[in-house]
């Protein structure tokens, strides 16, 4: 797929896919379907990237790049509800000096961005799994707020080296969680007594009840 143009023309391409099934998407780009998502977690969202021609691939830019729209599946379960929380970018554990949310990575990722529904009980096959309808959405200045503040107190944490304080409770909308490829993955952060250490790497991740309330809407 070509890049999109336009919003309209991401999000008629988004529709087209709507009540389609993963697996025929996939036959479509000639990908592989996994048996399971238990180790292809990420296969959901590089499919619907592949679909839609998002450009970003792993940089922290939004996916559709030249039209600043950032592309998240949101997987539901048995009750058409968010089932975990969505993944938004890493979190930085070392050099937040002069980090500022009007420039962060999360702030550009959720400027716009459009979320599109799976169907994921476990009980359904992965390749039989519907796609849902697209929502094309921008935070409110509400939200917007919200969202600073919890990355604010985030950000703040991680430069006094509070890490082990960065429960997933913490943040109303934006909570701070591991982020590894696996256990004996480690990135360099900063301890409470200003010295470099090695942790879990960390991601800023959305709560399922701010993915509920958007795809509710």
């Amino acid at each position: 797929m070509d890049p999109p143009r336009s919003e309209n023309e991401l999000l008629d391409c988004a529709a087209a896919l709507a009540g389609r099934t993963l697996g025929e998407v996939a036959r479509c780009h000639a990908i592989a379907v996994p048996r399971n998502l238990k180790r292809a977690k990420g296969w959901v969202g590089e499919l619907l990237e592949t679909a839609l021609g998002a450009t970003a691939g792993s940089r922290p830019v939004p996916d559709f790049e030249s039209i600043g729209v950032e592309l998240k599946s949101v997987p539901l379960n048995s009750q058409h509800l968010p089932q975990e929380s969505t993944f938004v970018s890493s979190a930085p554990l070392i050099n937040t000096v002069g980090l500022q949310w009007s420039t962060s990575t999360v702030k550009a990722k959720l400027n716009r961005v459009l979320w599109v529904p799976i169907e994921a009980a476990h009980e359904i096959p992965v390749a039989i799994r519907r796609i849902g309808r697209p929502i094309l959405w921008s935070p409110s200045s509400e939200d917007s707020a919200i969202l600073q503040a919890d990355w604010e107190e985030h950000i703040e944490r991680i430069a006094l080296g509070n890490l082990d304080e960065h429960g997933a409770q913490l943040g109303t909308y934006l909570q701070i969680r591991p982020k590894a490829i696996n256990k004996r993955d480690r990135t360099l952060a900063v301890s409470h007594t200003g010295e470099q250490i090695a942790l879990l790497p960390r991601g800023f991740y959305l709560r399922t009840s701010f993915t509920r309330k958007i795809i509710s809407a």
